[in-house]
């Protein structure tokens, strides 16, 4: 009964650990596709992506997590956390941009006759700004997430439970 026991505990752990990930990528997604309905109902056009709001938030949470665990080698060593946050966000943004476009190659291979024809007739589309967009906004999140977990291991612990608290008085100050 232990081993279930201790199973069990792992397991709730895993998914708190993932949960606030998804969470994370959710609310930027969220509100990415928030901004495009709005620009694009100023113009009278249907925008219909709330679907790709939490398939995308698991998707870029699971992926992040394995990312994290792969270490930046001598680059990461003995340098300021900033380096790290900046390394990790491109490495995180190249492979973003990289999925996205090896989707828009692949959804289009057979219409086009091909990889690059479809990559190519994606460029000419009003799609390739839309891979622009969603880069561009990812990158952002994906730079934040690394600043708070260089905040999360210097203060130890959860983050989030750091808002759950009252701000602490601030400490008088002496006169000079």
């Amino acid at each position: 009964m232990p081993i279930c026991t201790n199973l069990i505990a792992k397991l709730k752990h895993k998914l708190r650990e993932i949960a606030g990930t998804v969470a994370y990528f959710a609310a930027w997604i969220g509100t990415l596709i928030l901004l495009k309905t709005l620009v694009l109902q100023e113009y009278r056009i249907g925008f219909f992506g709330w679907s790709k709001v939490l398939i995308g938030a698991l998707l870029l949470a699971k992926i992040v997590r394995w990312l994290d665990h792969i270490p930046l080698g001598f680059w990461g060593r003995a340098r300021p956390a900033w380096v790290e946050v900046l390394l990790r966000t491109g490495l995180y943004s190249a492979g973003l941009v990289l999925a996205m476009l090896l989707d828009a190659g692949l959804e289009g291979m057979e219409q086009h006759g091909g990889f690059i024809a479809s990559l190519e007739a994606r460029r000419r589309e009003a799609s390739f700004p839309h891979i622009l967009v969603n880069s561009i906004c990812l990158s952002g999140a994906f730079f934040f997430y690394n600043v708070l977990a260089v905040l999360r291991i210097h203060l130890g612990g959860s983050l989030f439970k750091l808002f759950l608290k009252p701000i602490p008085p601030a400490p008088p100050t002496t006169p000079t």
